[in-house]
């Protein structure tokens, strides 16, 4: 499935992209043609101009800007209008030749040297054209023509070789092609990595909830298995009395209560999450805080045995909201309790570091290893599922705590040495 999505994503991405480059580079040619006729029809009108001036008698022109003077037999004046942009007739190959009424050749006038037949084709080929400016092909090179009337009832054909021109339209489409396709490569690559990282998290989400699902499930059959086993108990001894009966309802009642705590906490999660809670966030005592969870934890502390030692400094004060905060320190009071082993140890200390106000809460026992310290906090999570019922709880209650530090701007996190100890850094400020 995520494949798929990433070759959907990846073809949308090269189509998009394939069609702002084809929309850049056709209005980049459309351009740049429009530049290129205009210069063409621009020194095609100068040159007919120059020939149609010249048959009233030779001309002089002033040499180019190169020093060098023009050949004799184009000496005389510049026709008005050409000298002012630096055009002159030997900066192009150019023809011309006059027909009369019915097409016949009856003169020619070139720099260059051309065969007869050549002028003739030329001819031929501009009079099937039937237009007054247009473009052919002769031996290889494009030529531009123009047709004007002259006085004799006839016709003048002024010719231009734009291959030069026309080459640079050609190139320009060669160069596109190449640029596109390297870029297409290039994207291709680009896009396709960028598609795996940007389907990473979506997947990544995919499979958490999955998991979450199956977890969820697995919590809530346990439960409803023995509530179903019990019921059967109790209707197979229909009449028995309820005082004979009371073990199977106690058994009932707690796995409800269990059931009850795990839909609690689900829906806690949602909300924590979705709706980002509405409570009142003020400033607090938070030494005050964590000395009342002491106080309220210290009769189990005693009845498991354990040693705790705990190092508050007094009035430290934090943003937010009191309930939840006392609810983080609960857990990780309560977690450190379950997991501290035989007559452990549990440490706790708030103190004031930087601009930040950190609670740390330790416990000797078993430690978490390394590759399981990351994923703690995730919902159901158990470094060690077999112990998921001997110490109780369903693997929400980090998740819980992590979601109200989150939504405080803080910090939680865990080190441990495994065989050793584990604590619990929570960063307020």
């Amino acid at each position: 499935m995520f494949n798929k999505l990433k070759n959907r994503f990846l073809l949308l991405n090269l189509i998009t992209i394939t069609v702002m480059m084809l929309a850049a580079f056709t209005a980049i040619y459309a351009i740049t043609y429009q530049d290129v006729r205009r210069d063409i029809n621009m020194e095609l009108h100068q040159v007919s101009e120059f020939y149609h001036k010249q048959q009233d008698g030779p001309r002089r022109f002033e040499p180019v800007d190169d020093g060098a003077p023009p050949p004799e037999e184009l000496q005389g004046e510049l026709p008005a209008g050409m000298k002012d942009d630096g055009w002159r007739p030997e900066r192009s190959v150019s023809f011309k030749l006059e027909a009369d009424s019915s097409g016949t050749l009856t003169s020619t006038d070139s720099r260059f040297d051309m065969e007869e037949s050549f002028f003739q084709a030329a001819l031929e080929k501009a009079l099937a054209a039937g237009k007054t400016t247009g473009q052919l092909k002769l031996d290889g090179n494009e030529w531009a023509f123009i047709v004007q009337s002259t006085s004799s009832a006839g016709n003048m054909f002024v010719f231009m070789d734009i291959t030069a021109q026309q080459g640079i339209l050609t190139n320009l489409i060669y160069t596109f092609g190449a640029v596109a396709l390297v870029m297409l490569v290039f994207i291709y690559f680009i896009s396709r990595y960028f598609a795996s990282r940007s389907i990473a998290p979506v997947k990544e989400a995919f499979e958490k909830q999955k998991q979450f699902i199956a977890n969820a499930s697995h919590e809530l059959k346990t439960p409803l298995a023995v509530i179903q086993t019990n019921a059967d108990v109790l209707l197979a001894n229909s009449e028995d009395t309820i005082v004979n009966q009371a073990k199977w309802l106690h058994v009932i009642k707690q796995e409800t209560l269990r059931m009850a705590k795990l839909t609690s906490d689900l829906l806690y999660l949602t909300e924590m999450e979705d709706a980002r809670s509405a409570m009142m966030h003020a400033e607090f005592d938070l030494s005050e805080a964590v000395e009342t969870i002491i106080l309220t934890m210290e009769a189990v502390i005693f009845e498991k045995e354990l040693q705790l030692v705990y190092d508050i400094e007094p009035g430290l004060t934090v943003n937010g909201s009191s309930e939840q905060i006392k609810q983080v320190i609960m857990i990780l009071l309560d977690n450190a309790i379950k997991y501290a082993g035989q007559r452990g140890l549990i440490e706790i200390a708030l103190k004031k570091q930087h601009q930040d106000v950190v609670l740390s809460v330790a416990n000797t026992g078993e430690g978490i290893a390394s590759e399981h310290l990351h994923r703690i906090f995730d919902r159901f999570y158990r470094t060690d599922s077999s112990r998921t019922r001997t110490q109780g709880g369903h693997g929400l209650g980090l998740s819980i705590a992590k979601s109200i530090v989150d939504q405080h701007a803080g910090k939680l996190y865990a080190t441990s040495e495994l065989g050793e100890s584990t604590t619990f850094y929570l960063h307020l400020d």
